[in-house]
């Protein structure tokens, strides 16, 4: 009828207006992508030109609120997977240009871009989603000194517990105290933004994401200038640092 007509025409105008001020931030998209869901004959000619640019896949749903909502995100999923696809393809890809033309604006391995996070220097910080290392903080009871040590998974018993033998002092033979156990994925996540970092997570799915992870450890990043690693002696700028 022309008065259900009329009522789903204001509707789809002030979802129009309000995708504006939510999705435009001073006359730019401020989104990636945008997924539009509603009825088989839904039309999208009242957005404004710009988020259509922006729209990656419109969709049909049974439901409203948030049944519709899930519904929408599975029936995407396909679409959405890809754009992260193409994301990680292009941060990888951002860092092996670095690597292949030796700008000395990049760094990989566990000690080398931990020192390079600590000393401020990162400027994109690259982690594979599953890094099976854990970062270990101990003490010396003798001194009160503490260092961090790096232990891959494979390094801890099936327990869960650590090979005691990392917990020793290599001069002195005495005991370190445990002070924190974390996996480094999960210690990175709290800590990048204090060191002026951003954080992108990969995965393996991609053959740059598997060349990253097999070739590079799993772990670099961009920086914002050279470092000479060797300055470090192979120990981070605060803490003495280790990898097994």
């Amino acid at each position: 009828t022309r008065l259900r007509m009329e009522s789903r025409h204001n509707y789809v105008r002030k979802v129009a207006e309000a995708a504006v001020a939510c999705f435009i931030t001073n006359d730019r998209p401020n989104v990636s992508g945008l997924v539009m869901a509603g009825s088989a004959d839904f039309k999208t000619d009242m957005f404004d030109q710009r988020l259509q640019a922006k729209i990656l896949k419109i969709v049909d749903v049974s439901y409203g609120g948030d049944n519709g909502f899930n519904q929408a995100i599975e029936l995407s999923a396909d679409t959405l997977a890809n754009v992260k696809f193409i994301h990680e393809k292009k941060i990888i890809g951002t860092f092996f240009t670095e690597v292949a033309t030796d700008s000395g604006k990049y760094v990989f391995g566990v000690k080398e871009t931990i020192a390079a996070l600590e000393a401020g220097a990162v400027e994109k910080l690259i982690v594979y989603e599953n890094l099976p290392t854990q970062r270990v903080l101990l003490r010396n009871p003798a001194d009160g000194k503490t260092s961090v040590i790096f232990l891959n998974n494979e390094n801890a018993k099936l327990d869960g517990q650590i090979d005691d033998s990392h917990f020793k002092d290599s001069e002195t033979g005495v005991t370190l105290d445990l002070v924190e156990r974390i996996s480094l994925t999960e210690w990175i996540a709290n800590n990048y933004k204090s060191f002026g970092a951003t954080l992108e997570f990969v995965t393996n799915k991609s053959q740059e994401g598997s060349q990253f992870e097999k070739g590079f450890g799993g772990l670099g990043g961009c920086l914002r200038y050279k470092m000479d690693f060797q300055e470090f002696d192979g120990k981070a700028p605060e803490d003495d640092e280790d990898f097994f």
